[in-house]
Formats: structure tokens, C-alpha cells, sequence
């Protein structure tokens, strides 16, 4: 029964996976523009913001994609042990994206003229702080009911002793030879 959370979750990771690249993409674009002293082209712009913008925006699409794969190994496996390193790492992730929406707002709020890549940017981001909040708060629902998955406390594997598990297979062993 707790297909809940992962039949919720899956989706929401696939849609921020394939946000940030499109943020990695923008942000790259116009990070070399910014480096490159070319902010007079017709689709960037900016403003004193831009630089703090466009930096935290790369980390924060960087560390997403690379997030999203403890999360698909979470989302295969749900169990509590990967939900350790799929929580902690969408976490990162969110507070990274959590700071780059806080630019974008500044971004938004200096004003000037912005050229559309920029804008785009500043979207994706704003739209990609909740989702990624929405994720981070779906793979953690486990932790206030096992209906919606692995929470923290469930340890009833890899606790057995050796002659417990099950499957074990019996018979004779032959001493000295190898399989």
C-alpha cells in the first residue's frame, strides 16, 4: 500500500529532472554572455542582479539533475535506506533553488529590460522552488504514515541472523571447492 507516495513522486521527479536541464541550458547560455561582457545582445539583458542570478541558477540546475538520480534509485528501490540519500540530496537541491528564486525575485524587482532568455530563466526557477518543495515534501511523507512509503523508522530488514533469512538454501557443502 505504499504505492501512494511513489506512484505521486515519479512523475514530479521526472518533470523536475527534465526543469532543471532546461535551466541548465538557459543558465549556461546566458552565463557565457554575461562572462563574455555581452549583455547588449537583443535576448539577455540585465541587471545588477544578473551575475548572483545566474550563478546560483547553474548550481541549483546542477545539483537538481544530480539529485534526481539518488531520487530514481529512491523511487526503484523505496526503502528506507535510499530514502536517506534521496531526501538529503532533494533538500540541497531545494535550498539551492530556494536561493536562486530569492535572485530571481530580486531580478524581477530591480527591473530593467530583460531580454527573453532571462525571463524564461527567472520562470523555470520560480516554478521549479515549489515542485521541488512538492517533491521533497512527497518523499518524506513516509515519516507520518507507512501508506505513503518508507519512513525513517522501518528497520525490519538486514537485522536477521544469518540462519533467518529467508531462502536460505540448505544442503551439503562440499569443503575446499568453489562454485
Amino acid at each position: 500500500m505504499a504505492t501512494v507516495g511513489r506512484n505521486v513522486a515519479a512523475p514530479l521527479l521526472f518533470l523536475n529532472l527534465i526543469m532543471y536541464f532546461i535551466v541548465l541550458g538557459f543558465a549556461s547560455w546566458c552565463i557565457n554572455r554575461f562572462i563574455n561582457g555581452q549583455t547588449a545582445h537583443p535576448s539577455m539583458g540585465g541587471n545588477g542582479a544578473t551575475g548572483f542570478f545566474l550563478t546560483f541558477s547553474i548550481l541549483a540546475a546542477v545539483v537538481g539533475i544530480v539529485s534526481k538520480f539518488a531520487g530514481g534509485h529512491h523511487i526503484r528501490s523505496w526503502r528506507s535506506d535510499s530514502l536517506a540519500a534521496a531526501g538529503s540530496s532533494a533538500l540541497i537541491a531545494w535550498a539551492l533553488t530556494a536561493l536562486a528564486f530569492g535572485f530571481a525575485c530580486k531580478h524581477i524587482n530591480i527591473g530593467g529590460w530583460r531580454g527573453w532568455r532571462l525571463r524564461i530563466l527567472e520562470a523555470f526557477i520560480i516554478i521549479l522552488a515549489f515542485t521541488q518543495l512538492l517533491y521533497v515534501l512527497l518523499i518524506h511523507a513516509g515519516v507520518f504514515s507507512s501508506r505513503y512509503g518508507p519512513g525513517y523508522r522501518d528497520s525490519d530488514y538486514g537485522m536477521h541472523a544469518p540462519g533467518d533469512e529467508p531462502g536460505h538454501k540448505t544442503g551439503t557443502a562440499v569443503t575446499g571447492s568453489r562454485v
